[in-house]
């Protein structure tokens, strides 16, 4: 189903005349393009609308940038301007819905709200296209920064370099984090300080181009302690066990709470359990860096084509990738082919993954 159709149904389902879209995320699923201006603030500066013909409407300042640049899978659109000084963006809304029954993403005067992230799920054949390549490239610069590591770079030299590398490819990093051997071993978020990286390191990055969202890490050891080429691998087997998870739960009209229990299951299986208190274990991703994150007992239906990223940790020790889940596949988005890997196994199934080891702990 193309995202026209969604939106048909979705007009049918709540009796509406339109529809209008102005969070980034949205306008991004929409158009394919970019809305934001000041990243403070949750809504862009121009708004997509759907009343069986898709309408943009935005200032007068950004206007003509938009219709050039922003609008790469709309193509020719209806755009309409309005004078900066005289309104705002939602209330710019307002006025084009004329007194129908309409909704919107933001708070608008007089309209409903809606939530697109049931709507952006599954993935179209050209979200995913377009998700291969944001994959491919931020592991490629992942990878590449963490080559280059040595023990006294501090963990903001580290997420300043990731966040060059990734902006010099039109990608942007809502979510960089480098934790040395003291700061990943205390704690889950290593958002990064002057401390330097020491014995070894983890770098995780959500990275974002085009509204789509793909998250991954990579582990480097210079004089690693004992215990982390076990965890790592017991984080590597959650991971593995969830992606087998979220396939079945795919096939069989499953939940991310059903995904949720297995998760906790391998966490015991693989001698840490209750390890998955500690740090939430990811979810859906897509046009958010989660479009829902599971928990136990979460009802959100289980999709595909849809893509998956789970972040199992195991103290000091992480796991995570962006897969793409089909009914009969686990297609890894964030890989590259040239980082050293592991062959990790599903611990309630018979699965077996190939994920990232620990640069410089290679078996």
């Amino acid at each position: 189903m193309d995202k026209r159709e969604r939106l048909e149904r979705h007009l049918e389902a709540r009796d509406l005349d339109s529809i209008w879209f102005a969070r980034p995320n949205a306008f991004a699923w929409l158009t394919g393009g970019n809305n934001v201006v000041d990243r403070e603030g949750d809504a862009g500066v121009a708004a997509v609308g759907y009343d069986g013909e898709f309408r943009v409407v935005t200032n007068n300042i950004e206007a003509a940038r938009i219709e050039a640049e922003e609008l790469p899978d709309l193509g020719v659109v209806s755009l309409e301007r309005f004078p900066w000084y005289e309104t705002s963006l939602a209330e710019a809304i307002a006025d084009r819905t004329g007194g129908d029954r309409a909704a919107a993403d933001i708070d608008v005067p007089g309209l409903e709200g809606v939530d697109p992230t049931e709507l952006r799920q599954p993935l179209t054949e050209r979200d995913r296209e377009r998700y291969r390549e944001l994959g491919r490239e931020t592991a490629t610069v992942l990878e590449s920064v963490c080559r280059e590591l040595e023990p006294g770079d501090t963990e903001r030299e580290v997420v300043s370099a990731l966040r060059v590398g990734l902006s010099a490819r039109g990608i942007e990093s809502p979510v960089a984090l480098a934790g040395g051997s003291e700061r990943a071993q205390q704690y889950r978020h290593y958002t990064p300080t002057e401390t330097e990286l020491d014995d070894y390191a983890l770098v995780s990055v959500t990275a974002e181009r085009g509204g789509l969202h793909a998250s991954c890490t990579r582990a480097v050891a210079f004089d690693p302690p004992d215990w982390l080429a076990e965890r790592h691998r017991a984080a590597a087997r959650v991971e593995t066990t969830a992606l087998a998870a979220t396939r079945e739960a795919a096939t069989n009209g499953g939940t991310a709470g059903d995904v949720f229990d297995s998760i906790r299951e391998a966490y015991a299986a693989v001698g840490h359990d209750g390890e998955w208190e500690r740090h939430h274990q990811g979810g859906a991703a897509g046009f958010a860096g989660r479009e829902w994150i599971a928990t136990p007992d979460h009802g959100a239906p289980v999709r595909s084509p849809m893509a998956y990223a789970w972040n199992p940790t195991v103290q000091g020790a992480k796991s995570e990738d962006t897969g793409l889940v089909t009914e009969t596949e686990i297609e890894v988005l964030t890989e590259t082919s040239e980082w050293p890997m592991l062959a990790a196994t599903a611990v309630d199934r018979s699965f077996e993954l190939e994920r990232p080891a620990v640069l410089g702990l290679e078996e």
